[in-house]
């Protein structure tokens, strides 16, 4: 039975309370885990760089310890991305799920009773490095899974709600975690990663066992493809991006989505906050206060916009409230912050930014909805690579342009990727699209009218 029939099967059983906001009744707990697990990753986020230099975190110097946290660290993610989808593809979502909780635990182990307390630079890169591809394959898998399992009318919902589990882990929930536990509870940088690990686990074991759905083993693949779970399959489908031009559209889409954010926060310390040649206006705190007011605006539109969308049209959400929508705040957010001087100012519109930014939600529902069923697994790594290639990115443009333009510069680079994209977005389009097939259906109509 094809991946399509089993979805529309799934459609014709009686809604429950959680269909009816959105959640597959039978996927609720993977949403949980990914809450859960994102909440642990998300807790050394604010202070782990710092941490590394210090004697009892390794002691390394300041250029090693960011090359470890956000360089390595992020290629590592990047390419795990595009593996959560072709891995999904032959072996089912649950399982790459339980290859990336146990990456993550294995890893992190090593990294913090190794590699912390051997002072050894290489060991300690190298760990923290590694561990880096398991997130994506944990978290992107379940994005995989809740969009083959859910029906078409649904996928918009349920992307919003993965993107508010998963980014109410990753950072917010996670850096508060980090503050309750180092300041209400006097805990120590190293027993809080500790307490990180305990957190992850628990939603490892969550979405290894509480998860039932039956799409979670299965290859995504009909009865069209042949060996559905040859490893071979994991080099095939990237002819995709030439087949299909609008899956290398929504990948680029899906990178400048979030890139901006990544960047703007790592930019933020040295032009608004206490790096600042001369001081900045911030503290650090205010700029960790800015960055939870953000996502926060952020975690919560993203359900908002992915209902709608269902409604309103996916590709029209993702054109005129992601694309344009944050092309005209990311400017407006950074030389309103810098001009007028006022935290209470740069925090509303940051609360702008994140409401917009999450605009781009229904991607999650459109890209694998516009291909075949045995392109799906393609269609969504390229997906989740965007996804992972957007942490990478985003600092990367701030380092190249920074010393060249300025933090005003690089607000206007951003704006002008992101009209580059909503061009882009005019392309991808496809009649499973509420917004497109709500068209289609009015004009079949006026033509029987006119008939």
């Amino acid at each position: 039975m094809s991946q399509q029939t089993t979805a529309e099967t799934e459609a014709t059983r009686p809604a429950s309370g959680l269909d009816r906001i959105g959640i597959p009744k039978p996927l609720f707990w993977g949403f949980v885990a990914v809450l859960i697990f994102m909440i642990g990753d998300g807790v050394e986020t604010t202070f782990l760089s710092d941490y590394l230099q210090q004697p009892e975190g390794g002691g390394l110097p300041g250029s090693t310890a960011a090359f470890a946290t956000v360089t390595i660290y992020g290629v590592a993610a990047m390419i795990a991305s595009w593996f959560s989808g072709t891995l999904s593809s032959i072996w089912g979502p649950r399982r790459v799920m339980w290859l990336g909780g146990a990456w993550w635990i294995v890893f992190e182990l090593l990294f913090l009773f190794v590699a912390l307390p051997s002072h050894n630079a290489t060991l300690i890169v190298a760990t923290y490095g590694i561990r880096g591809f398991a997130y994506p394959l944990f978290a992107f898998a379940f994005l995989v899974w809740v969009q083959i399992a859910s029906p078409v009318k649904m996928r918009g919902s349920v992307a919003g709600w993965f993107w508010f589990a998963f980014t109410g882990g990753l950072p917010t929930l996670g850096a508060a975690l980090a503050a309750v536990a180092m300041g209400g509870f006097g805990l120590s940088q190293h027993g809080t990663l500790v307490l990180s690990l305990i957190v992850v686990t628990v939603g490892v074991l969550i979405g290894s066992f509480a998860v039932r759905e039956k799409h979670g083993l299965q290859p995504i693949a009909d009865e069209t493809v042949e060996n559905p779970r040859s490893l071979k399959r994991l080099t095939e489908g990237v002819d995709i991006l030439w087949r299909d031009r609008r899956t290398l559209a929504g990948g680029l889409i899906r990178i400048v989505n979030t890139a901006p954010q990544y960047g703007f926060f790592a930019m933020f310390p040295f032009v608004l906050g206490p790096a600042t040649p001369g001081g900045g206006f911030l503290t650090a705190s205010q700029v960790a206060t800015l960055a939870s007011i953000s996502y926060g605006a952020n975690i919560a539109a993203n359900l908002f916009f992915g209902v709608f969308a269902d409604r309103f049209g996916w590709r029209r959400t993702i054109t005129w409230f992601g694309c344009v929508g944050c092309a005209i705040a990311t400017p407006v957010w950074y030389f309103t912050a810098v001009t007028t001087q006022s935290f209470a100012v740069t925090a509303t519109f940051g609360v702008v930014y994140g409401i917009l930014l999450a605009g781009f939600v229904p991607l999650s529902a459109l890209m694998p909805s516009m291909v075949s069923p045995k392109d799906k697994g393609a269609a969504l790594a390229i997906l989740n690579f965007g996804a992972g290639g957007a942490a990478f990115v985003g600092p990367v443009v701030v380092t190249v342009l920074f010393p060249l333009v300025g933090g005003g510069g690089v607000a206007i680079a951003f704006s002008v990727l992101y009209i580059l994209v909503a061009i882009l977005s005019l392309k991808v389009k496809d009649p499973s699209d509420p917004g497109e097939a709500r068209k289609l259906a009015a004009a079949a109509g006026a033509v029987r009218t006119a008939a």
